[in-house]
């Protein structure tokens, strides 16, 4: 999870009020005491395995994690694809943007082998070969029982990501009022103008506004007041936060998911702010630290 620049507060607001419930609480609730903490399996168990595939995926849900973490592009023929990046240079052998790609050609690169190379201490023959996997085959295999955190990557290059992710959603049983109440899906972005658009097709989806800072974070009250018009918390870079921006975040009866957050020493300091989830490549710390409170 990164970005190149901080979202910008565009001024638009959308009527009504999210209450979608997870972690324990209402969205806007007032700050609890001891709020439970969401372990968010970042692209999976991503120290351990190549991200945004099968292989981390299942490695994160079996360290426990609370969620799958599940970032969107959209080829040119229209499928949701697990991946990062907008280009496949990166984490397969192929090369080029996404979106000039159909599913067919994505499926033919190897999405493993560059993780082996990379961390040779965490590499395995069957890395090498993975495939880039679909959204569809993700929910497929995990099922509705288990929990999705996913974003919706460079959405302006993408048009109709959100209506065809809300309905892979649907297919899958996870837009139903219990699968809702039961926190099964939090849709995140960078994108205002993709969580406006998300909260206007279906008002029920609990979302979470990302944020970037280059320096010291900072938010207003103002920015809190519009992100609370459609959005249930917010998640920013941790190590651009401190304990005064969580509490603010939370007096405002906001969740705040920082990421991503990999050292144990970190995870301990913003549990201690606050926080009520965070994202890390090491769900397996996460949970040790969890278990010490």
């Amino acid at each position: 999870m990164k970005a190149s620049h901080r979202s910008v507060f565009s001024g638009l607001a959308v009527a009504g009020l999210l209450t979608a419930v997870f972690g324990g609480a209402t969205a806007h609730a007032a700050t609890p005491k001891k709020p439970q903490v969401l372990n968010v399996a970042h692209r999976g168990a991503s120290a351990y395995a190549p991200e945004h595939t099968m292989a981390s995926y299942e490695l994160g849900d079996k360290m426990k994690g609370d969620y799958i973490e599940i970032d969107l592009q959209m080829t040119k023929d229209g499928h949701l694809i697990a991946l990062h990046d907008e280009t496949l240079d990166r984490t397969t052998n192929g090369t080029g943007q996404v979106k000039d790609h159909t599913l067919a050609e994505i499926k033919q690169l190897d999405a493993g082998s560059w993780f082996n190379e990379q961390y040779p201490a965490y590499a395995k023959a069957e890395y090498k070969g993975l495939k880039v996997p679909t959204l569809d085959e993700v929910l497929k295999r995990f099922g509705k029982n288990k929990k999705y955190y996913i974003e919706t990557k460079a959405p302006d290059i993408y048009p109709g990501m959100e209506e065809k992710l809300l309905c892979t959603l649907k297919k899958y049983g996870l837009t139903s009022k219990k699968s809702l109440r039961n926190g099964h899906v939090l849709v995140q972005s960078f994108s205002q103008e993709s969580l406006l658009k998300m909260n206007r097709l279906n008002p029920d989806i609990p979302l979470v506004q990302l944020l970037w800072y280059d320096i010291s974070g900072h938010i207003s009250d103002e920015e809190l007041n519009e992100v609370k018009q459609y959005a249930v918390g917010v998640g920013p870079n941790f190590d651009k936060i401190d304990r005064s921006y969580v509490q603010k975040v939370r007096e405002h009866g906001l969740e705040i998911h920082p990421y991503t957050v990999n050292e144990k020493a970190d995870m301990r300091k913003l549990i201690d702010w606050g926080v009520t989830g965070m994202f890390t490549n090491h769900p397996d710390r996460l949970r040790e630290v969890l278990k010490e409170k």
